[in-house]
């Protein structure tokens, strides 16, 4: 084997070692899902609205994800919900608040109302307005 061609068996060499002590790194990275959860949930159970932790949430799920096409609201509150429900200890007290993802109760959480279960009647699921709720 010539010296250049030993030279570009090393060069690669290397450059293999390199990208295999990033992978773990790559690996190790927070799930886009986990992410949007978290502040989603964290948001909520410190008593912000439903607009404004969604808000922050879909920001971080959109500019984030993986895919070369954006993510869809719809989409979105289901990696949330599905997060939140794969590991329900990270996300404690967070339950109450994956229906309003879907157009439930949108109010703020308080110290009242975190004890209280909510009852919907017909007037407030014909109050929610779903068609501005996921602009984008």
């Amino acid at each position: 084997m010539g010296p250049i061609r030993s030279s570009l068996v090393l060069s690669a060499a290397a450059l293999i070692g390199a990208f295999s002590s990033v992978t773990p790194a790559l690996q190790a990275a927070e799930p886009t899902e986990d992410k949007g959860a978290k502040i989603y949930c964290y948001m909520r159970s410190s008593g912000n609205d439903h607009k404004v932790s969604w808000n922050a949430a879909y920001a971080v799920i959109k500019r984030q994800g993986r895919s070369m096409f954006k993510t869809s609201p719809e989409h979105a509150s289901v990696m949330i919900t599905e997060a939140v429900v794969n590991d329900p200890g990270n996300f404690r007290d967070c339950g109450q608040f994956l229906g309003d993802l879907f157009g439930g109760n949108t109010q703020p959480a308080t110290a009242a109302t975190l004890g209280k279960s909510t009852t919907i009647t017909e007037s407030t699921i014909e109050s929610t307005d779903d068609t501005t709720r996921y602009s984008y």
